[in-house]
């Protein structure tokens, strides 16, 4: 293979996991701002199966641009492979992980080699492997802007409002539907870290593992209805949305808060009758949260949970995986 060109996965068309194709590619050049990584492991997001997919369920107005052929993916780990002259900050061989140019749908991430916007990186923490860091971002992220810190003043597609996370202490109880996923197994380590107490709602293949992880209760949403079980919570982070979603405002104390990762629609008669409130946000970018992240990473206070590994090649399989739902923590691929 000439020394210019890369394996990547790309789409020429959308539909099912078997659209995904293993091609040669041009290794792609660094615009300015941006550095080259030699990229070690990829994420995978539901992000990428919905542009698989093309988007069926995002109204068209709302569907960033995509133009085939296309390489998804956000999430990478890695080294980094060249550095232009405007970028300061990094350095040929330093070892980094990020979450590419989200919510824009172009990070071309599930390829040997990527150019990555330097303020969307952070470094890898040394003693976490390229696996786990590629892991981290988008899952990471998401959990830290719903929860920990917004970061960026951009308006959210899905309210007008600003999204404003809740002090989460020692006073704080945290409901977490989805717990075991990418987001919900992140999401109650952070809550932790501040001190809240937590109830983990999954199905029960998942308890040891969640307990593991410092919850403090834990509901199997297959043998109990949460809303019946748990009440008097200050906040629910809800990983699953939906239709059943509105089940969880039950569970909230008056001035209590649920936040939606993906869409979920509430009545808002219900909502004010409650006294409680709902928001949401949409994860973006951001290099110098995902230092934050790395750091807590790094000191073992939180860990990213791999579900699974696929060769880059196999990316087809990793889909597979993920349709078959019950992830717990995260599906990443490999690259040689």
């Amino acid at each position: 293979m000439p020394m210019n060109t890369m394996k990547a996965i790309r789409l020429h068309e959308f539909g099912g996991p078997e659209v995904l194709r293993y091609d040669d590619v041009p290794i792609p050049e660094p615009k300015p701002g941006e550095v080259l990584v030699r990229v070690h492991a990829v994420g995978v997001n539901p992000p990428d199966w919905y542009v698989r997919e093309g988007m069926p369920n995002v109204p068209p107005a709302m569907r960033p641009p995509l133009s085939l052929p296309a390489i998804p993916g956000t999430d990478v780990s890695g080294v980094v492979a060249a550095v232009p002259a405007d970028v300061d900050g990094f350095s040929v061989g330093d070892e980094v992980f990020g979450l590419l140019r989200f919510p824009g749908l172009e990070g071309s991430a599930y390829a040997e080699y990527v150019a990555a916007p330097a303020s969307d990186l952070a470094r890898k923490p040394a003693h976490v492997d390229h696996v786990h860091a590629a892991g981290a971002p988008m899952a990471g992220l998401t959990a830290w802007q719903f929860l920990i810190e917004l970061g960026h003043d951009h308006p959210s597609p899905f309210q007008a409002a600003q999204h404003r996370p809740m002090a989460l202490n020692a006073e704080t109880t945290v409901l977490v539907n989805g717990a075991a996923g990418g987001v919900g197994h992140f999401a109650l380590q952070l809550a932790k870290w501040k001190g809240a107490r937590v109830i983990a709602v999954a199905s029960g293949v998942q308890e040891s593992f969640l307990r593991e992880l410092g919850a403090d209760q834990f509901i199997d949403y297959t043998k109990s209805r949460p809303e019946e079980v748990a009440h008097g919570v200050d906040l629910v982070l809800d990983t699953v949305g939906g239709l059943g979603s509105s089940r969880f405002l039950r569970t909230l104390k008056r001035g209590g808060a649920l936040y939606p990762v993906f869409v979920a629609e509430y009545d808002p008669e219900e909502v004010a009758k409650l006294g409680v409130t709902t928001s949401g946000t949409q994860v973006r970018s951001n290099g110098p949260q995902l230092a934050e992240l790395g750091r807590l990473l790094g000191a073992g206070t939180l860990r990213v949970a791999i579900d699974s590994t696929f060769p880059l090649a196999d990316a087809r399989r990793a889909h597979e995986r993920a349709a078959r739902g019950h992830i717990q923590g995260k599906i990443v691929l490999t690259v040689a």
